[in-house]
C-alpha cells in the first residue's frame, strides 16, 4: 500500500524507475534543470542539496501509467476511479499522533535555515514553495479547502501567497473583514494521489478533497491536529508547515515562470506568518517543477473528469476524453465518442466549451482514432475533416486568466473541429489493418 512518499519511494526502487541523482545540486536553478530534462515525469531523487543535510524528491506523479500505479489500478481506469472516488469520497480518520510531529521547531525561525527553497527560472522574482498542499477552514470552521498554492519566500518565516483560486480568496475576504488571520497548513512530501484531489473544483462538486483522496487510494487517510493551528494535516506527510495568512498586509508576488510557460506579473498578494514547522525523523524534502508533467497531468485529469460527465449528458455515447500535455492539460481537449446520429460531435463540442471557460480547442473524435496519440488525432484532422463543414468558432468567449493571448484582450476564441467521418460513409473511411489473428514480429525475421 503506497500510502506515503516513502512507500513508493521504495516501490520505485525495486522496480528501477527512479533516477539518483548523486552530484551536489543548488536549490536556485540547479535542481529545476535537472528536473526539467525529465519533463516532470521521471522520478527524480536528489542526494545532495547545497547547504542542507536531506534529500528531495520529484517526478513521482507526472506520468499517467505511474500515477494510476500509485493508486493500485491502470491507465485506462484513473478517470472512472477519480469519478468513482469524487461520489464515494472516504472521510479521513483523526488519529492523537503521527511521523510529521516527530520533530517540531516553533518560531522565530528561518525557512531556509530548515529546507531548501528552490529558484526556478531566470527571471524569477525570488525563491519560491511551489508543491505544499494548502489546508484552511471556512471562517465557520465547517469545510476544509485544499488545494496547491505558489508562495514566495520573503524574510525570516513569512512568505507571499498567491490566492488565484475564488473560492480560497472569498474565504480569506470573510477573514479579513473581520480583521482576522486566516490559519493555514502547507504539506510537503506528500503522495500523487493528494495532489490529484487537491486540483478538483470544490465550487462543482462541494466535497472534502482528503476525503477523496482516501477514497483514491482505497483507505482513510490518518491526520493529526496541527500544533499551532486549529488544522488538520497528515499524519504521514513529510513536513508541514503551519501559520496565518495576516489581514490588510500584502507584498508584491512576482514574476514567475507560470504553468503556461511564460511568467506572470508581479501583483500585490496576502502574506503567511509561519508559526511553526513540524517533519519526520530524516525528512524527505519534495518539488515539482512549474510548467512540467508533474504540475499538468493532475490538472487535467481533475478537468478531464468535469468534462466527461458534462459531455456525456447529451452524448451518452462519449466514450473518453483528453486533455493534452501540449495544450497545458487546460486549453485543448480531445474527445471520443461512438456517433450513433449526425449532430453528436457538434453537440459535444457545444457541451466541451459549456463544461470548462478555459478550453480554446478541441477535437471530436471517432472511436477508432487513439485519442492519446497526437499524430492519430492530426491524422484525423487531416482525412476527416473540412474546414468549411467541420470547423466552427465562437469569438468573444471568457478564457483563462493564464493565457497571455487572453489577456491582451479580455475574451478568447473557441475552436471546435470535428474530426468524426460521415455516418453514411463509413465504407469510404475503412482504416488499413492486418489481421486481427496475425501475431507479426519482427524478431521472426532477423
Amino acid at each position: 500500500m503506497m500510502n506515503n512518499i516513502r512507500t513508493l519511494i521504495d516501490h520505485l526502487e525495486r522496480s528501477g524507475r527512479i533516477t539518483h541523482i548523486r552530484k551536489e545540486v543548488d536549490p536556485k536553478f540547479e535542481v529545476g534543470a535537472v528536473i526539467r530534462t525529465g519533463e516532470g515525469k521521471q522520478p527524480f531523487y536528489f542526494e545532495k542539496i547545497k547547504g542542507y543535510d536531506m534529500p528531495m524528491v520529484s517526478g513521482l506523479g507526472g506520468d499517467r501509467d505511474l500515477l494510476a500505479e500509485t493508486m493500485g489500478i491502470g491507465k485506462k481506469d484513473l478517470l472512472k476511479k477519480l469519478i468513482d472516488s469524487i461520489v464515494h469520497p472516504l472521510p479521513t480518520r483523526k488519529v492523537a499522533s503521527g511521523p510529521v510531529h516527530d520533530n517540531v521547531v516553533l518560531k522565530p525561525f528561518r525557512l531556509t535555515d530548515h529546507f531548501p527553497v528552490c529558484t526556478y527560472h531566470k527571471d524569477d522574482s525570488g525563491a519560491y514553495l511551489v508543491s505544499g498542499i494548502v489546508v484552511v477552514k471556512e471562517r465557520n470552521g465547517n469545510k476544509r479547502y485544499t488545494s496547491i498554492r505558489r508562495m514566495q519566500l520573503l524574510e525570516g518565516n513569512r512568505a507571499s501567497v498567491l490566492i488565484s483560486s475564488p473560492e480560497l480568496y472569498q474565504q480569506y475576504l470573510e477573514y479579513e473583514k473581520q480583521g482576522e488571520p486566516m490559519e493555514i497548513a502547507v504539506m510537503f512530501g506528500i503522495v500523487p494521489a493528494v495532489i490529484l484531489s487537491s486540483q478538483i473544483s470544490t465550487h462543482l462538486y462541494h466535497c472534502d478533497k482528503l476525503d477523496v483522496a482516501g477514497a483514491l487510494l482505497g483507505h482513510p487517510l490518518d491526520v493529526v491536529q496541527a500544533k499551532t493551528v486549529d488544522l488538520e494535516v497528515l499524519a504521514e506527510a513529510e513536513v508541514v508547515l503551519e501559520g496565518r495568512i495576516l489581514p490588510y498586509v500584502r507584498e508584491p508576488e512576482g514574476p514567475f515562470g507560470e504553468l503556461a510557460g511564460y511568467y506572470g506579473e508581479c501583483t500585490p498578494q496576502p502574506v503567511i506568518e509561519f508559526s511553526a514547522i513540524t517533519y519526520r525523523n530524516q525528512p524527505i524534502w519534495q518539488t515539482i517543477y512549474p510548467s512540467g508533467y508533474e504540475e499538468h497531468l493532475p490538472m487535467a485529469l481533475a478537468r478531464e473528469a468535469t468534462l466527461l460527465s458534462t459531455v456525456r449528458q447529451v452524448v451518452p455515447e462519449v466514450l473518453n476524453v483528453h486533455l493534452t500535455v501540449g495544450g497545458i492539460g487546460r486549453y485543448h481537449a480531445v474527445i471520443s465518442i461512438r456517433k450513433r446520429t449526425e449532430g453528436d460531435a457538434k453537440q459535444a463540442l457545444l457541451a466541451a466549451f459549456a463544461s470548462d471557460k478555459d478550453l480554446k480547442h478541441v477535437v471530436v473524435v471517432d472511436e477508432d482514432v487513439d485519442l492519446f496519440n497526437p499524430q492519430d488525432v492530426e491524422w484525423a484532422i487531416a482525412t476527416r475533416v473540412q474546414a468549411d463543414l467541420d470547423v466552427f468558432i465562437v469569438s468573444g468567449a471568457k478564457g483563462s486568466p493564464l493565457e497571455p493571448s487572453h489577456q491582451l484582450r479580455g475574451v478568447s476564441a473557441k475552436m471546435g473541429i470535428d474530426a468524426t467521418y460521415p455516418l453514411n460513409a463509413k465504407e469510404a473511411y475503412r482504416r488499413t489493418s492486418i489481421p486481427t489473428d496475425s501475431h507479426f514480429n519482427i524478431k521472426d525475421y532477423l
